[in-house]
């Protein structure tokens, strides 16, 4: 129900790094993964949003207060804490594992070529 939070705090801060930075991200003597941040800010983006969707079909989170529907029982606050360590980080972490590799490879890939 709130595993999301994990990716939108990754995505926020990922966009407002390159946003403050946008002449190093994109410069050439930048290394691969500076240079592929954009890519990362998007990735995060995307899956926040699927996410979010998900949860709004599944009736976890809804537009009304609480949104999260785990704050109005007893003991939620401790669910969704819970969910956030356990899904939302392990989520998070293998985004970046995975885009890190891939622009690792993408890197060796354009010296070879």
């Amino acid at each position: 129900m709130s595993c999301f939070l994990v990716p939108l705090a990754q995505a926020i801060i990922t966009s407002a790094y390159c946003k403050a930075n946008r002449n190093s991200v994109s410069a050439q003597g930048a290394g691969p993964l500076r240079r592929s941040l954009p890519t990362l800010e998007k990735m995060l983006w995307g899956g926040t949003i699927m996410l979010i969707v998900d949860h709004i079909i599944n009736g976890e989170l809804t537009w009304q207060y609480p949104f999260f529907t785990a704050l109005g029982q007893s003991g939620g606050a401790g669910v969704m804490l819970h969910e956030i360590l356990t899904v939302g980080l392990p989520i998070s972490a293998a985004l970046t594992a995975v885009w890190a590799v891939w622009a690792l490879v993408k890197s060796r890939s354009k010296v070879r070529a």
